[in-house]
């Protein structure tokens, strides 16, 4: 009774009123026309920046939730994924509230109070105008492979529990759904497909078809793409850059393979390298080769949007698994979670945000056809996209260098901008005169000096 009269304080007191500019006033979110990219009903545009926040329901209480959910709120963050079942044996070690999700790990039988908990942290999301990248499970309880698990679901009770929790959060327009977990669909002759197929099922059932989904897979470079691409059910791609393949592994490129797939469908990199994340690849995670850093971290970023994703998901180490002195701490995290909050990536991803948003972000092109000189590969490689109508283009530069730009399909008088993903300044080359071909040079130069150049066209 005590422990149930807490949760109910709790809840009144983040139950205040959804400000009067709620985003979902917008309507339901959607997929475009062209099917690249993502907006709401009435058509306004949405910019997929999330944060991995995986075990936000079974690591941190709501006072700590909360105190996460304005930090990413402030720095412009609008999708927070994270797990309903969670990795670190969140079958058998209880929340903050002493709660398993289950009775005797029974997914036909939900533990009410464990979710009351996701409830509140749907709602606080809610208001603050951001949406929960839901995961009905990790990956690890439906086929092991690594991890805590145990394996619980077959394609019978993920249907009962896909329809149970979509049921639950059907008039909550802030949910997209994640399946997958950190794992593959299919393996080998392993295939995992069914009971997927099964929990999308009985989600689009339980939320009356009111629903988005898609899909989070291991890391390298794998995508749903892959193996769900024509799954009725899912609505958008997802691949994971991941950390085990060191720097820059080629993002771009798999946005790419997916950009190009038909029926066309958005995608995006939902979890490229950890911020002060060891480089060393997996199984070993130790430091000697250092951390990624915010450079690091701005450079996947940016190249995978750039080469036309919907949006992009950034994370840091410690964030994810919400480290604190109480928890194992999980491949050498640096620091703790709340510090780890403001490392310089966090701001910086949202600069990235605030950059599409600044012009009209859902006729974007990849384009690197633009890029007549200056192009390189890895570390230097150069992304470049268009408007449809030419009005601008935008150059994202890893290495800072001099470059040569057509400017073919831009009226006779362009005005350029240097944009720094550091501190999101900008600097104004001025109105040049357009010879069919333009040369620049970065304010500063080499590695760690990373730019974007921006070209208008002169109305």
């Amino acid at each position: 009774m005590k422990r149930l009269l807490v949760y109910l304080i709790l809840l009144i007191c983040f139950s205040i009123q959804l400000p009067a500019q709620s985003l979902f006033n917008h309507g339901r979110l959607e997929v475009t026309n062209d099917g690249h990219y993502l907006q709401f009903k009435d058509g306004t545009p949405f910019f997929w920046l999330g944060d991995t926040g995986w075990e936000l329901f079974h690591r941190l209480n709501l006072n700590e939730i909360k105190q996460y959910l304005d930090n990413r709120s402030a720095k412009g963050f609008n999708v927070i994924q994270a797990v309903a079942l969670a990795e670190f044996d969140g079958l058998r070690k209880p929340n903050q509230y002493g709660d398993l999700p289950f009775k005797g790990l029974d997914p036909k039988q939900p533990n009410e109070k464990y979710f009351k908990v996701i409830d509140s942290a749907i709602h606080m999301t809610r208001q603050r105008n951001m949406f929960v990248g839901l995961l009905p499970t990790w990956g690890d309880k439906v086929t092991k492979m690594w991890g805590e698990g145990p394996v619980i679901f077959d394609s019978t009770n993920a249907y009962i529990y896909g329809k149970w929790i979509g049921n639950r959060y059907k008039n909550d327009p802030n949910i997209i759904w994640i399946l997958g977990g950190d794992r593959p669909a299919v393996k080998d002759s392993d295939d995992w497909r069914p009971i997927w197929r099964a929990m999308a099922k009985g989600i689009m059932e339980g939320t009356n078809h009111q629903c988005i989904i898609t899909y989070h897979p291991s890391g390298g470079d794998n995508s749903t793409s892959q193996w769900i691409h024509h799954e009725s059910w899912l609505d958008i791609n997802m691949f994971q850059s991941g950390h085990g393949g060191g720097h820059d592994v080629a993002c771009w490129e798999l946005t790419k393979r997916d950009f190009n797939y038909t029926p066309t469908k958005p995608t995006l990199d939902a979890e490229p390298n950890y911020e002060d994340h060891p480089v060393n690849p997996w199984p070993k995670w130790n430091t000697d080769s250092g951390y990624y850093r915010s450079y690091d971290v701005r450079k996947q970023c940016y190249r995978s949007v750039f080469a036309g994703a919907c949006g992009v998901t950034y994370g840091h180490h410690a964030v994810w698994q919400f480290i604190n002195a109480k928890e194992e701490a999980i491949n050498y995290p640096d620091r703790g979670w709340i510090n780890a909050m403001d490392r310089p990536g966090a701001s910086q991803v949202g600069y990235l945000k605030g950059l599409i948003g600044s012009r009209p972000m859902q006729n974007r092109i990849p384009d690197n056809s633009i890029i007549l000189k200056g192009q390189a590969e890895k570390s230097e490689h150069i992304e470049a996209f268009r408007a449809a109508d030419n009005s601008y283009a935008m150059i994202y530069i890893p290495f800072g260098k001099s470059l040569t730009i057509s400017t073919s399909s831009f009226k006779k008088y362009v005005v350029a901008w240097w944009f720094n993903p550091k501190d999101s300044t900008v600097q104004k080359i001025g109105m040049l005169e357009n010879k069919g071909s333009m040369d620049f040079e970065t304010p500063t130069k080499g590695f760690g000096n990373d730019w974007v150049l921006i070209i208008d066209n002169v109305k």
